[in-house]
């Protein structure tokens, strides 16, 4: 009897996630996920094509080899590109007029995990109905019909993706400016973006310092990258460059530092892009979309510049799902997700770093000077592992306590507990106008949904 799906079992908040060789990323769910997507995909009487891409993880071999195999069993072709950035794949499957691309990266996680997300043919990631579609199809394959022919399809490496990335990338910067003169850190994580990323900058002028180039399919977001800007601020200091670019291991997010190496984040990234777009009444709706997660001091910045922040779950497929319901044009993420939708259909650290770029160079400003728009309120995240995931709401104790700490916090605060939509983890965030307060107020509110869960 055929199994009906309800909802999402293998696909979260981005795409399919685990530790390689362990369910769910196993050689074998990945080959049956492939035909499953050229089979969703596939329409009568034309030849459905989809396009592979990955980041630079060791298993990736392994996944790339299990979903071609998967694909071209099912009758479709594949465009094997290697590894590119995650936005660098939305945006071949789309100008490929492809039926689906599927990136096999876990982003910003070390090198033991790995995942698959999926694009659509216009380049956006899938919506839940579709994911639970392709699920079904995992669970209940089309049987094979025979024919006068295999029902087979072909692989073909498609050589020139980087360069069609690069140029595309490129154009996004005002064509009447260059970096010329202007010194560039830019840490790739080992990843994705490890050739690309070098390349943009320096065709733009700059004089590059290039840092965690060198891939060896282990070392992958280890100690470096946008969850380790201190590794590029460090370079930065050493060589008094400009400005310095954390890509993280798909490259589809960035964490940027100023030229005392202090941090830059999504947030001010968002701040400092957002009031710009405003003031040349390019911002629809003056409105930025972000998440639950962005700090308190970009919503004030951007009501001082009459500007408003739209808040959406976490993850960046909700900014954009918000981003197009709603006709919005920018947005992101404080973890450096920043989405330019006339531009491009996800995140892209690169595309965002040169628009920052664009603006030091169109106002003769400094980064720090740039930063200094918004008053950053402090903010402490407590995470901690969780054997199950009980509702938030379903738990009074916790529901107590939250309102106790909002009503201390008034208009000065938020509390934010939530589940991690890829991990089994709890996530309290506090921000307010004191560090130590806030920390204990989430240090007490952990502790008091530890103590629920375990009872619950």
């Amino acid at each position: 009897m055929a199994e009906h799906l309800t909802e999402r079992r293998l696909f979260g908040t981005d795409g399919i996630r685990g530790v390689a060789n362990q369910h769910p990323m196993t050689a074998e769910m990945a080959l049956a996920l492939g035909r499953s997507v050229a089979e969703h995909f596939r329409q009568r009487g034309k030849r459905c094509r989809i396009v592979i891409g990955k980041d630079t993880r060791l298993s990736g071999y392994m996944f790339e080899s299990a979903l071609e195999a998967g694909i071209v069993s099912a009758g479709a072709d594949v465009m094997l590109v290697g590894p590119l950035p995650t936005p660098a794949i939305a945006f071949i499957t789309s100008s490929m007029r492809a039926d689906a691309g599927m990136v096999i990266s876990a982003s910003h996680n070390p090198f033991q995990d790995n995942g698959i997300k999926i694009f659509g043919p216009d380049g956006f990631k899938l919506a839940d109905d579709i994911e639970i579609e392709i699920e079904h199809r995992l669970v209940n394959p089309d049987p094979l019909t025979p024919g006068p022919e295999p029902r087979i399809g072909k692989a073909v490496r498609l050589d020139d993706a980087e360069g069609r990335y690069v140029q595309f990338i490129k154009h996004t910067f005002p064509k009447d400016r260059t970096l010329d003169g202007m010194r560039i850190v830019v840490d790739c994580a080992n990843g994705a973006a490890y050739r690309a990323a070098p390349q943009v900058f320096e065709e733009l002028g700059a004089e590059v310092s290039a840092l965690a180039v060198d891939p060896d399919g282990r070392n992958i977001n280890d100690g470096c990258g946008a969850l380790h800007p201190e590794h590029a601020a460090a370079e930065v200091r050493r060589t008094k460059a400009a400005i310095g670019i954390s890509l993280d291991g798909d490259a589809d997010r960035v964490i940027l530092t100023d030229e005392r190496g202090e941090i830059v984040d999504g947030d001010a990234i968002l701040a400092i892009l957002g009031t710009r777009l405003i003031a040349q009444g390019k911002l629809q709706g003056n409105t930025v979309v972000s998440t639950v997660m962005s700090n308190l001091g970009l919503e004030r910045v951007l009501a001082a510049h009459q500007g408003k922040l739209l808040r959406t779950a976490v993850g960046d497929r909700y900014v954009v799902e918000a981003m197009r319901e709603g006709g919005y044009v920018f947005g992101g993420e404080q973890s450096g997700h920043i989405v330019f939708l006339q531009e491009s259909t996800t995140g892209d650290g690169l595309l965002a770093a040169l628009q920052v770029l664009s603006v030091m160079v169109r106002e003769g400003r400094s980064l720090s000077e740039l930063a200094k728009l918004m008053t950053r309120y402090p903010q402490v995240l407590l995470n901690f592992p969780v054997a199950r995931k009980l509702p938030i709401d379903s738990l009074p104790s916790v529901q107590a306590a939250i309102a106790k700490v909002e009503k201390a916090l008034g208009q000065d605060g938020r509390v934010l507990v939530r589940y991690s939509g890829t991990e089994a983890k709890a996530r309290v965030m506090i921000e307010g106008t004191d560090e130590k307060t806030i920390r204990a107020y989430a240090e007490d509110l952990s502790e008091c949904l530890r103590k629920a869960l375990a009872q619950g």
